[in-house]
């Protein structure tokens, strides 16, 4: 059991899956009735072969971490299903050809994110840019899951709409706070900046806070727009996130990162998708 729960969630399925559960409440909330299920599948397996990319660039000499260390057992792994979730994600390109411009705006995005990893003269200069590692992974997820399906099913325009992918942003970006300061040795190791190794504790604890609170405000925020329950549902990560980040910096487990802080992404999408089937 140990093995396939590793395997789920050190194979990028996981998160994969997290992905999915977002913008099906994305959809829910514009109640967007004729689902392009392409694009599903389009993100599935583009994420299934960013992250697997990702992973394979990550050199396991500057860790003692369990997930990369599971990587470099499993490079070959990793890189097939870095090339089937590229063969998947080229065909749901194919189906989704009509957006093809948004859909290669998520491709840049999700480059940015792993392009410092590789040894190119090119790319190695993007190590120094301070906040780069924070910002492109919360940008590209905000824009997979609310925007992108905004932009597929051409819904207009709304206030609503704002307010939540701001919710989204601001938790997003504080888990990311949250992933930095675990990998500062490592990131520090391979010359890689991030906002932890720019600003002070106490600047950066600052920005984590603000970061919450603003996402709380703008869950808030939607009140008027959606029923209470709705609104509970969006904050429930925002609150488990505030009470368990004084155990999230002191523990550095892969498990307990990458299922339980990275499950606080979609939390509220999966507690919304059950009440929804209820």
């Amino acid at each position: 059991m140990r093995g396939l729960f590793n395997f789920i969630i050190f194979s990028s399925i996981y998160v994969a899956c997290i992905a999915i559960v977002m913008i099906w409440q994305t959809n829910a909330l514009l109640h967007v009735q004729n689902i392009n299920r392409a694009y599903y599948f389009f993100v599935f397996c583009a994420t299934m072969c960013s992250y697997n990319f990702h992973w394979y660039l990550t050199p396991a000499d500057y860790s003692g971490s369990e997930r990369i260390l599971w990587g470099a057992r499993h490079k070959n792994l990793q890189l097939g299903l870095c090339a089937v979730g590229a063969i998947g994600a080229m065909y749901g390109f194919w189906l989704l050809k009509a957006h093809w411009l948004a859909l290669s705006g998520a491709a840049v995005l999700t480059f940015l994110y792993s392009a410092p990893k590789l040894p190119q003269k090119a790319f190695i200069w993007l190590r120094k840019i301070a906040i780069g590692k924070t910002l492109f992974l919360t940008t590209v997820w905000i824009y997979v899951t609310t925007v992108m399906p905004v932009l597929i099913e051409q819904i207009p325009y709304s206030h609503h709409l704002l307010l939540f992918a701001l919710h989204r942003f601001f938790l997003v970006y504080a888990l990311c706070i949250l992933f930095d300061y675990r990998d500062l040795e490592s990131d520090k190791k391979e010359g890689i900046r991030s906002l932890i190794t720019w600003l002070s504790p106490r600047n950066l604890k600052k920005l984590y806070i603000t970061s919450l609170i603003l996402s709380a405000l703008f869950a808030l925020a939607l009140y008027p727009v959606d029923n209470w329950l709705l609104t509970a549902v969006l904050l429930a990560p925002v609150l488990i996130t505030t009470l368990i980040t004084r155990y999230t910096l002191k523990t550095r487990s892969d498990h307990y990162y990458y299922f339980v802080v990275d499950g606080m992404v979609m939390l509220s999408s999966l507690l919304h998708f059950i009440i929804a089937n209820i």
